[in-house]
């Protein structure tokens, strides 16, 4: 397999953007702020929120980060949704995948200055790691950071949801059961955690054309971090950003207006007010 590029060398923020974000989260009422970082798969969200964490941390304050992707069903459970209800389901990611309950008692947990496990999952793997493997968190917490690609999204109208708007949708959802329960899912399931969020900040990247690439470059990277385990080639990274595209276009249209601060960024992921 090819090299990395050097261009997905994750690329550190800007102290001051860095700095300005622990600022906000910090602002807020809260005792354990929740500082929410949404942004299509590849923005950069992972590195933010850990530039935040090690500040923090550097200023002597108790911080940890979460994504929203440690909190998948386990590969079991989609299957029973996708035995259930529609077979594209034993894919994670869209809404309606993720272990709701799981997430609100974590966030709650960090909220309330409660001891708690950080729960993980495996991408390359695709399961959750086992539980006696998460990471305790035995005392109050001065900061969270909750990383993900659709954080603060709403749902969609229905009669956005008629037109497929791919191939994935067009071949595998032509009566559109599967995006109709995602889209269900993230009205009724999804809005609870996100008034957890204290501050919510959104990576925007130029359009949604450059996610498949920023992808690839992801999974590159996973593969080259654990070289003996199987990743997904090209083509499959293509097919997996598809089951992403609805909500990811959905974000892109919303969250500018709902986010407390939006970053946008050019192709390179590069921060537009630092370019």
């Amino acid at each position: 397999m090819s090299p990395v590029p050097h261009s997905f060398s994750p690329r550190r923020f800007s102290q001051t953007l860095v700095a300005q974000a622990l600022d906000d989260a910090l602002a807020s009422s809260a005792s354990t702020p929740v500082l929410a970082i949404s942004g299509v798969q590849g923005s950069g969200k992972s590195t933010l929120a850990a530039q935040v964490v090690e500040l923090a941390r550097s200023r002597g304050l108790c911080a940890a980060a979460l994504s929203i992707d440690d909190t998948y069903l386990t590969r079991a459970q989609r299957q029973r949704l996708a035995d259930r209800i529609h077979p594209l389901l034993a894919t994670r990611g869209p809404p309606g995948t993720h272990d709701m309950p799981l997430a609100l008692s974590t966030l709650d947990a960090a909220k309330a200055g409660q001891s708690f496990a950080l729960p993980r999952f495996d991408k390359l793997a695709d399961e959750r790691v086992p539980e006696l493997q998460w990471s305790q968190i035995e005392r109050p917490l001065d900061l969270l950071v909750f990383e993900g690609w659709f954080l603060g999204t709403p749902a969609e109208s229905d009669a956005a949801l008629q037109v497929p708007l791919n191939a994935l949708e067009r071949e595998a959802d032509a009566e559109g059961t599967w995006r109709r329960w995602c889209n269900q899912a993230l009205a009724d399931d999804y809005p609870a955690l996100w008034q957890r969020f204290d501050r919510l900040w959104f990576l925007q990247p130029p359009s949604f054309a450059v996610v498949p690439q920023w992808r690839w470059q992801q999974e590159q990277a996973l593969q080259q971090a654990s070289p003996a385990r199987t990743s997904m080639s090209r083509p499959q990274v293509e097919r997996f950003v598809q089951f992403y595209e609805r909500i990811s276009r959905q974000a892109l249209r919303t969250l500018p207006d709902i986010a407390d601060r939006t970053i946008a960024l050019d192709a390179q992921r590069r921060p537009l007010e630092e370019t």
